[in-house]
């Protein structure tokens, strides 16, 4: 009798230890493509860090293929797709047609960016990170500290999370002062690594008044913080750049007045658990100041008061005293600004 019971369970166990089994996924190693070099201080260098960072956290291998560019890089997702990576994230917006196309072919998980409407259940994930709220700090750090009462905006080029970082500014900018004059102006339509095009678009936005500017550009922010070192304000005083993403302060020169940086290492995390439970492709992704993704740096430029007040506002963003919306059209953003034409 007592056998008899014991074969009746047995299968019952089985069962439950096998549906257990099928929710939860064995990750041996992951891939991040990047088109530029994952030393650049921002978006690539972010990319790289958080993925390993994620990768040594969860216990994954993390591969890394850098420097690939903004062209076609079908060959490298399918290679590293027969190599037998779990996810491939694809860390360039304009890789978002070829990489679910090789996910889809290959089986593969694929992360992208900058096209939320992807998602796609146990395929494709999107992270959007947006790092709104600390450029909205940003503008209210400019505001503060303008001796012109004239920023100014460089971007390269007008993605969602550029364009999202860009409208908050200007949104900072006029809740600390609405008399300040923003300044902006695009590099060119994927300018990403142009540094000789940050460095004129820049040098002609200080012409126009601005001792200011927040620049959003990868490589080619390393122009825009050339033309701040080279190029006095109309008044003849010191211009200032605010970053994004990454800390250039070990390069800095004294110009580096704050930067909007993003820590991934949540968002691959999250990923990585989210693929172990089978969730992948239920949701998307982003960041935030309430879980320090999202920061703004404190350099020896910003006086201790400024920092404090700056801090306080921070603490009511957090708090839901202050929401900051992410607007990732560039509509929203020309709305908001005066277009250096």
């Amino acid at each position: 009798m007592f056998r008899k019971a014991y074969t009746a369970i047995l299968p019952s166990v089985m069962l439950a230890l096998l549906a257990t089994s099928a929710l939860s996924q064995d990750i041996k190693s992951i891939a991040i493509l990047t088109p530029e070099q994952g030393t650049d201080f921002g978006w690539n260098q972010q990319g790289v860090d958080g993925a390993k960072a994620a990768g040594k956290a969860t216990g994954v291998e993390v591969i890394t293929a850098e420097n690939l560019g903004y062209g076609d890089v079908r060959p490298t997702l399918r290679e590293l797709a027969e190599d037998g990576n779990t996810l491939l994230i694809a860390h360039a917006s304009g890789y978002n047609t070829a990489a679910p196309e090789i996910g889809a072919e290959l089986g593969v998980k694929v992360a992208i960016v900058d096209s939320p409407a992807s998602l796609k259940n146990g395929a494709v994930a999107d992270y959007t990170a947006s790092g709104h709220e600390g450029a909205y700090l940003a503008g209210r750090l400019a505001a503060k500290m303008s001796r012109s009462g004239a920023v100014g905006i460089v971007v390269s080029g007008e993605p969602p999370s550029w364009n999202s970082q860009s409208a908050a500014f200007a949104e900072g900018v006029k809740a600390e002062k609405a008399s300040t004059v923003i300044r902006y102006a695009v590099i060119g339509p994927a300018a990403y690594s142009d540094a000789a095009g940050g460095k004129r678009v820049t040098e002609s936005l200080i012409a126009s008044g601005a001792d200011i500017i927040f620049g959003q550009g990868n490589g080619s922010s390393f122009g825009m913080l050339q033309a701040v070192e080279t190029t006095k304000a109309v008044d003849g005083g010191k211009v200032l750049f605010i970053d994004v993403i990454g800390d250039k302060s070990t390069i800095d020169k004294g110009y580096l007045l704050s930067s909007v940086l993003w820590n991934l290492t949540p968002i691959y995390t999250a990923m990585i658990e989210d693929i172990k439970a089978d969730k992948f492709g239920s949701r998307n992704y982003d960041i935030a100041l309430k879980n320090d993704s999202v920061s703004l740096l404190k350099t020896p430029q910003i006086p201790d008061d400024i920092w404090t007040s700056v801090m306080a506002i921070r603490d009511q963003i957090v708090k839901g005293d202050i929401k900051v919306t992410p607007k990732f059209d560039a509509d929203s953003v020309h709305a908001l600004v005066s277009e250096l034409k």
